[in-house]
């Protein structure tokens, strides 16, 4: 398997680039995001790679981090989920953020990449949430720069486990002069 390709950028396109490899052209389809990490032609790169082998063709796919290749891998995975698409999921945004969204469950951001409906994205979701909730690191501590009741009360339901959506729904109509008190009002109003 070819797992790292450093050379020269030869060509760079909108959907690969070819990497000069002592006098060999390598093409490497990229998404996006990768794009934006590849520098000028005539410069060095680095891209990680993985080598799609089928039956009419080799794809040699490139990557700018090792974590955007194996969310490519995860994709994979999923039925109905070919490199094309995998590419164009991982065209919507850093990994990091792609990942908080499918442990959040946010199918609407995923259906917005070309080539996914509702009901690809809610696959994506359902196959990759255990898996992402397991690659993400604990959340790190917030540190609230405002002595906003209700910005501390949303970070405070955010330390909780709530997603942003969650957070702001379960403050909406909550009264009270401090977060403790909108706090509780959220949790109250959640376990209905």
């Amino acid at each position: 398997m070819i797992a790292l390709v450093s050379g020269t950028v030869a060509v760079r396109r909108s959907d690969h680039v070819v990497v000069d490899c002592g006098g060999v052209g390598y093409r490497l389809a990229v998404s996006g995001e990768t794009l934006r990490h590849v520098p000028a032609v005539g410069r060095e790169v680095v891209l990680h790679s993985h080598l799609v082998v089928r039956d009419d063709a080799l794809q040699l796919f490139g990557f700018a981090t090792e974590e955007e290749r194996e969310l490519f891998l995860m994709l994979l995975g999923v039925q109905s989920v070919g490199p094309k698409v995998a590419l164009a999921v991982l065209s919507g945004g850093p990994p990091r953020d792609l990942l908080a969204a499918v442990a959040a469950g946010d199918t609407a951001r995923l259906q917005c990449v070309p080539g996914i409906g509702k009901r690809t994205a809610e696959r994506i979701v359902v196959e990759l949430r255990e898996k992402v909730e397991i690659s993400l690191p604990e959340p790190p501590i917030r540190v609230a720069r405002t002595d906003d009741p209700r910005a501390l009360a949303r970070e405070g339901l955010l330390g909780l486990g709530y997603t942003v959506l969650e957070a702001d729904e379960l403050l909406d109509g909550a009264h009270g002069e401090r977060p403790e008190d909108l706090i509780a009002h959220a949790l109250r109003t959640a376990r209905q």
